[in-house]
Order: C-alpha cells, then structure tokens, then sequence
C-alpha cells in the first residue's frame, strides 16, 4: 500500500491488510486521513528516542533503538528508510522526520553545528537500526543489547556533546 496514491486507498482495504475490522478503525482514528496523518508522525517516536538528559542521551538512544528492533521487531524511525523517493506522501514523510526528529534534537544541543550533529547522530541510529533490524547482522544480533550500547553509544554520544 506504501506505493498506492493515498486517494486510492480505502479504510477497507486498510483494515483488510491489518487484520481488522473498519469500525475499528473508525474508532480508534477517526477517518483515513487522521490515520494517514499518524502514520507519517514521528512525534511520539521522537519523545520516547530523546527521553533523557543530554550527556545520557547517546546511551539511551542506541538502547531505544535497539530493544525497539527486539520487542517490537522494527524501529518506527527506519519507516524513514522505506519513504517513496518522489511524491507528496515521501515529501511529508521527510518534512515530518527532520522536523518532529532531527530538529528537536537538534534545539537540545548546545554549541556550534548543532544541525550538523544532529544529523549525524541520527544518522548514526538510523545505520545501526538498518543493519539490526532489515539487515539480520548476525554478529550483532548474537551480541547481548547493553555491550552493543557500551561500543556504539559513545560515537552517537561525541555528535551530541563534541
């Protein structure tokens, strides 16, 4: 459905795909386009990734990140990774991203670059998500979550507080 126009798709066919009835949808969204607005939102991922002091804050999100690929089975920050390359539902994907993500972490930084950091830390996540969660790294995956977090936060950690 990620390469079906958004006009073209119906809350039947929504449900259909999720396993579930309409009026449940109906329920616990309202409408398609409600729903089509929560799913290109980051905002509730971002407060949950950026939940800790900033000298932490590394440290918590290579963890969040990664007991998000453990329990949920995917990080809801890789749905960046799957966004249409062209078209208005890839552009608000994008827009919503940098601003709901990259950009409020970035207002946290403090001294020169902040941007630039922010984008590389969370580049940084996005490249360890990928490699966990799409890509099945074995090694990684046979290494215990908080050794992982020990090795990766610190470089995630030196883009936020150089």
């Amino acid at each position: 459905m990620a390469r079906t126009p958004h006009a073209d798709i119906t809350l039947k066919a929504v449900a259909e795909r999720a396993g579930v009835s309409p009026p449940l949808i109906v329920k616990y969204f309202g409408n398609k386009d409600a729903l089509f607005a929560r799913v290109m939102s980051f905002e509730s991922d971002a407060t949950a990734l950026l939940d800790a002091p900033l000298d932490e804050l590394g440290r918590h999100m290579v963890h969040h990140v990664l007991t998000g690929q453990i329990e949920r089975g995917a990080d809801p920050l890789l749905r960046i990774a799957f966004a249409p390359v062209q078209g208005e539902h890839g552009d608000i994907l994008r827009v919503n991203f940098r601003a709901q993500v990259v950009d409020r972490l970035a207002q946290r930084l403090h001294g020169p670059d902040a941007g630039l950091r922010a984008e590389l830390a969370v580049g940084t996540l996005l490249g360890l998500g990928v490699m966990y969660g799409i890509a099945r790294g074995t090694e990684l995956r046979a290494t215990a979550v908080e050794d992982l977090v020990d090795r990766y936060a610190p470089t995630v950690q030196a883009h936020l507080t150089p």
